[in-house]
């Protein structure tokens, strides 16, 4: 290589900010690394690594590439290459080597065990039989910009998850050679899971890997199912597991939570289709069928006892009236709907007549206060009744005394 060119490309690697405290500065700006010679040809892949946390740490191309970036001839600059970065093993087994170092991994609170859940997962198990479809480390994380999870630019930030998983799901040309279906992310959007977490803000909320793991990923199994709700549905965990659906999943005969919701829409069953539900499974006129017909007469009911209890306090709103022991009834009758939710999951039917017996009973209390407010609407106005009658009266006697005409005097003034 000439001078020249070994002058513009130490001018081309100062420019682009590379920093080694070793590194001579050779005439440029002090600390600069000139010898660094990976940026003479790859300058475009400098912005993107400086935005990475490998940067912060003093990671460097040839630190997984190997080489050697001190020759600015190509072939001695490639020679001593550690990896065919097309190669999506490879891939995975040059990021492990620092990734599956306890040792190294420590120091940041990191897992070491990636690599070993990846080849647990079904895209690891599809990647090893060499199917090139299968994602490897680079196509969830980027090559080269590696961000940390709390970086909302990250492609595993909470919000950027999904969209990071749809890339390839909800490509139809990829997804068919599989069998799957690539509907999964609009689902998740509109479902319940998806408005917390895209329109509430809430991460505590499940994302794709919050249900099917990020390294290993894989599908629950129908025995697994119920339990992977239960990390965030703790409450209503235990009381599907103490009631008879329970033991059902864990027999493996009915899959779980599923067996009445849908897996990525997530959404609740309106209580006028819960006996419907019941059908899908039991027979009409079956005992079960009719637990389920009992169980959504008292949602129903619960509820249109809310709607009643809300519509009450809104008409002693526009009265004028306090309500706010009002307001505090209704939200211990609210906890209870609340409750009665939770239990039906265990499908008992002596508590849940007794949560509805509670909401009623509130119910009834605040809709007894707004009746009595009216009733004492209607007799002040009753009491104003003879008020209005007398004021009346007095205007129209004014008015006709005001309108008589005078008679006139008998004095010599009369006469002609």
């Amino acid at each position: 290589m000439s001078m020249l060119a070994v002058s513009l490309a130490t001018a081309v690697i100062a420019s682009a900010g590379w920093v080694s405290p070793s590194a001579p500065s050779l005439g440029v700006q002090a600390g600069q690394d000139t010898t660094y010679s990976c940026l003479t040809c790859h300058a475009d892949k400098r912005r993107s690594f400086a935005a990475g946390v490998h940067s912060e740490r003093g990671i460097r191309c040839a630190s997984c590439h190997g080489g050697n970036p001190k020759s600015l001839e190509t072939a001695a600059a490639h020679r001593g290459m550690k990896f065919d970065p097309k190669n999506k093993i490879a891939i995975a087994q040059e990021c492990s080597s620092c990734h599956s170092d306890p040792n190294q991994m420590r120091q940041y609170g990191l897992p070491a065990g990636e690599l070993a859940e990846f080849r647990t997962s079904r895209h690891g198990q599809v990647l090893l039989q060499g199917i090139a479809d299968a994602p490897t480390c680079t196509d969830c994380h980027d090559a080269h910009t590696i961000l940390r999870p709390t970086d909302a630019r990250s492609n595993v930030y909470p919000t950027n998850i999904p969209s990071t998983c749809a890339a390839c799901h909800s490509d139809a040309g990829m997804m068919q050679k599989y069998g799957l279906p690539t509907d999964q992310f609009a689902k998740y959007r509109a479902g319940a899971h998806g408005v917390a977490v895209f329109e509430q803000g809430n991460f505590a909320a499940p994302t794709c890997i919050g249900c099917h793991g990020s390294h290993a990923a894989l599908p629950p199994a129908i025995t697994e199912i119920s339990t992977v709700c239960d990390r965030c549905h703790v409450l209503l965990g235990a009381e599907f597991h103490n009631g008879p659906h329970g033991k059902a999943a864990s027999a493996g005969k009915i899959p779980g939570c599923l067996a009445c919701h849908t897996n990525h829409g997530t959404e609740p069953v309106p209580p006028e289709e819960i006996a419907a539900l019941c059908t899908r499974c039991h027979t009409a006129d079956s005992r079960a069928a009719l637990v389920g017909v009992e169980i959504q007469t008292q949602v129903v009911r619960a509820r249109e006892e809310l709607g009643l209890a809300e519509h009450a306090i809104a008409e002693l709103t526009r009265q004028g009236r306090r309500v706010s022991d009002a307001k505090f009834r209704f939200e211990t009758a609210l906890t209870d709907f609340r409750e009665i939710a939770k239990v039906q999951h265990s499908m008992d039917l002596e508590l849940l007549d007794d949560l509805g017996r509670r909401v009623a009973s509130i119910s009834r209390e605040v809709r007894e206060t707004a009746e009595v407010s009216r009733e004492r609407r209607w007799e002040h106005r009753l009491m104003l009744v003879p008020v209005w009658f007398l004021a009346l009266a007095a205007i129209v006697l004014a008015g006709f005394r005001l309108g008589r005409p005078r008679k006139k005097g008998t004095g010599g003034n009369d006469h002609a």
